[in-house]
């Protein structure tokens, strides 16, 4: 099986049905275009009795301008709370009432509002998500309560040190991009958006053109749209036969800079986050791959040998040699026009140097003297089996629809996916290592420090 591309806009005749790929197990994708520029994705999944479906908007935090900042976590709440035609009251009671499961995420470049539910059911979850996303009330006594509810997640948030070391190392690592402000906004913005800013957010945003709707489980495709086009009917959205798919988000690839360290062997940019921890949280890493690069499979398995699992180097080095650290990991996040790489680890206030300079030293050597055959097999088989894991449930396959047409473009079946991870070769990986390793360095640490205190990491 081929991988599939996805047009970046709607191809063929609005109505029309793209079947994307035959699945193993006798799984079915297709693709339709409906009137408005809507795009319907579906994975059928025979013997199921269940379906996961999700609406997706094309917008995140990235997409904020100013005075608007906070409004599309403001939204992800708001929409919960009511709509023309349903109190906050019912749209609870309509997926308690059945056993149904229903929630949504706001991500940097898009927003995800999603419920599981029996087959039987998924008339009620398509016209209650379609309400929510077409009907949203935004009243404003709605927006002072979920202001407070708001920033309560957020104080939440940062009493937990983890989350605050991540937060700051993408703050700092991206700059002055709009992907380095924080999803859910700050106190600050989220007391300043005003009931009207977020309306507008929510009018320029959610259109029909921007909306892509995927469910996978025990569905047909056909009844599918038909569900979806008769929700959308009574929206009252602008649903135009000759309106097309917003383009997927460009992609630029921007100079980065050169050389890792500072002269006097400091990380190119520094923050230090004054909590009194018993254990310091610390994040070093650099800019990385955006979401589209074809290294991305490499950098899954570069990600798997450095730190992807109890067999990694950093777990084995960190933890198993020298008991520095009880969490210790690697990951990576792209995004359409950027993306970082970071090494994460817990430890003693006082080991922060020496775990540092640890972490650092793996990825150069990584880089250096890449790595053994057994190690890039045993890299291979942890994805390919987490990767076939994940998708034993429909909410991963709902998921995976979604960001095949929102951010790759195209769309993989599993054998597809399986041969471009085992494609990956020992020479693929400390290529990207060197890469890596050549980028100016971000160090985050939350911990009881002076916030003028400096760590080196060699």
């Amino acid at each position: 099986m081929t991988a599939i591309p996805l047009p970046l806009v709607a191809a063929g005749t609005t109505g029309s049905t793209q079947t994307i790929a035959g699945q193993e197990g006798g799984a079915l994708v297709r693709r339709t275009v409906l009137p408005g520029g809507v795009r319907v994705l579906s994975e059928a999944m025979p013997g199921l009795r269940s379906a996961t479906i999700g609406f997706w908007v094309g917008v995140g935090s990235r997409d904020e301008t100013t005075g608007h900042h906070g409004s599309t976590h403001f939204l992800e709440h708001l929409l919960f709370k009511g709509t023309t035609r349903r109190s906050a009251m019912d749209i609870a009671t309509a997926f308690d009432e059945v056993g149904g499961e229903s929630n949504a995420v706001t991500g940097k470049e898009h927003t995800c509002y999603y419920a599981r539910v029996l087959d039987e059911d998924l008339p009620m979850a398509v016209d209650v998500l379609c309400d929510m996303v077409t009907g949203a009330r935004l009243d404003a006594g709605d927006v002072e309560n979920e202001r407070g509810v708001i920033l309560e997640e957020l104080a939440m948030n940062d009493d937990d040190p983890a989350d605050v070391v991540h937060e700051r190392f993408a703050e700092l690592v991206l700059g002055q991009h709009p992907l380095g402000r924080p999803i859910g906004g700050t106190p600050e913005t989220i007391r300043a958006v005003v009931r009207d800013n977020i309306a507008e957010h929510y009018a320029e945003h959610y259109k029909a053109p921007g909306l892509v709707v995927t469910v996978a489980g025990g569905v047909d495709h056909d009844k599918v749209c038909e569900l979806v086009s008769a929700s959308l009917a009574r929206s009252g959205w602008h649903l135009d036969s000759d309106r097309t798919p917003h383009a997927r988000r460009g992609i630029t690839h921007p100079e980065r800079e050169k050389a890792i360290v500072t002269a006097d062997g400091l990380p190119h940019r520094s923050i230090v986050v004054n909590r009194p921890t018993e254990q310091a949280n610390v994040v070093i890493g650099t800019t990385s791959l955006v979401a589209t690069d074809p290294r991305r499979y490499a950098m899954s398995v570069l990600n798997a040998v450095l730190g992807g699992g109890m067999s990694s180097r950093l777990f084995q080095e960190i933890r198993e040699q020298r008991g520095l650290a009880y969490a210790v990991y690697s990951f990576a996040s792209g995004y359409s026009d950027s993306g970082y790489f970071g090494l994460y680890a817990g430890c003693t206030p006082s080991r922060v140097d020496e775990v540092v300079a640890l972490m650092v030293a793996e990825l150069r050597r990584l880089a250096a003297d890449g790595l053994p055959e057994d190690e890039l097999v045993r890299a291979h088989g942890q994805l390919a089996g987490g990767l076939v894991l994940g998708l034993e449930d429909t909410g991963s396959r709902m998921s995976r629809l979604g960001k095949a047409e929102l951010v790759h473009g195209e769309y993989l079946g599993l054998d597809r996916a399986l041969e471009r991870i085992r494609s990956v070769t020992t020479q693929d990986v400390q290529s990207l290592a060197d890469d890596l390793a050549s980028r100016p360095l971000t160090l985050a640490v939350v911990g009881p420090f002076d916030p003028e205190r400096t760590f080196r990491i060699s």
